[in-house]
């Protein structure tokens, strides 16, 4: 028997939410089963603990769409009972029991091994955010992005993909402007090295269909008029990348940015990438993450927490990253 987070739907179509002792043959298919020692607590995640998104698929439902720890037993020639080993994304938490559990079961084509700069909880303490965020500076670099080419753009940025971005960027010697909407977040967005700090709500009412070129690159979490006004900005030239829909999944843009500056628009997706790129991003990060700047914006909890937690972090009230605990 293990603890689990359980997401559950009565006949009448209530939701409900419970930590349950739930026995290891309850586990979904799959040919490596991990003691899970980490997770972490996601936007996807807090949609579907909340109930405020359509993200669950089948009930009941373990959500978590990361988890990180040792391998118990394995019949994947790739992997071995104490392997450390972690995971995002795979539909995990939406339609395959995820990581908010002591417990996972999955395809081992799903795992990546954890570098050995990471423990399990430094690992969660980046997350799915920690690794789109990588996914996208590595695809700002490989569209030819570079530290001379001007200041990039990071929108989102007190939540978990942008926060990490804004330090990774900073990092490699980017000038970072970062926008947010939280004015109270200023002081820490500039420690993760921000060099500019803009309101929100300067992107997000309709603009021009060309505005000023003000940015090299772009990494976008808000999508909406956020991402067509940071389009509309872009040098000649620019790339933009586009990993979320925090301000909505419609795209009230023109063609102008792309056939006038020849803007790229790159889509992001952790969710299903393949194992290669994985791995990169996660020895990238191993290389670049500063851990006492990660340290410092990671918050330890319970599984018991986690259905609050969700709740404070769609309100915009929970701070930094937020790690839970499991083995």
């Amino acid at each position: 028997m293990f603890d689990a987070l359980l997401i559950e739907k009565s006949p009448d179509g209530q939701q409900s939410v419970h930590v349950r002792q739930v026995d290891e043959t309850s586990l979904p298919d799959g040919d490596v089963t991990v003691r899970v020692e980490w997770s972490t607590l996601n936007y996807k995640d807090a949609l579907a603990i909340t109930g405020r998104g359509p993200i669950i698929r089948q009930f009941p439902m373990a959500p978590g769409v990361d988890f990180a720890g040792v391998v118990e037993k394995s019949s994947n020639s790739a992997f071995a009972p104490g392997d450390r080993v972690l995971l995002n994304g795979w539909g995990v938490g939406e339609k395959h029991w995820g990581g908010l559990a002591q417990k996972a079961r999955v395809p081992g084509e799903w795992l990546t091994p954890l570098p050995s700069a990471f423990s399990t909880r430094s690992a969660m303490a980046l997350g799915t955010a920690g690794y789109t965020a990588m996914l996208c500076i590595l695809a700002l670099q490989q569209q030819g992005v570079t530290r001379e080419s001007g200041p990039v753009l990071v929108t989102g940025a007190s939540g978990g993909v942008g926060s990490v971005a804004v330090m990774l960027l900073a990092r490699l010697g980017y000038h970072v402007v970062a926008v947010t909407g939280r004015e109270a977040e200023r002081d820490h967005l500039t420690q993760l090295g921000a060099s500019e700090i803009l309101p929100r709500e300067d992107f997000s009412k309709p603009g021009k269909p060309l505005e000023k070129a003000r940015w090299a690159g772009a990494v976008d979490v808000a999508g909406g008029q956020v991402l067509a006004n940071v389009c509309a900005s872009m040098k000649p030239g620019g790339v933009v990348t586009a990993c979320g829909l925090a301000a909505g999944m419609d795209f009230p843009a023109t063609v102008a940015p792309f056939i006038l500056r020849g803007v790229t628009l790159v889509g992001i997706d952790s969710v299903m990438c393949d194992h290669g790129r994985r791995v990169k991003a996660w020895d990238a990060l191993a290389e670049l993450v500063d851990m006492d700047k990660l340290d410092s914006q990671t918050k330890e909890i319970t599984l018991q927490d986690a259905v609050e937690a969700a709740a404070a972090l769609l309100d915009g009230k929970l701070h930094g990253r937020a790690v839970v605990k499991l083995d």
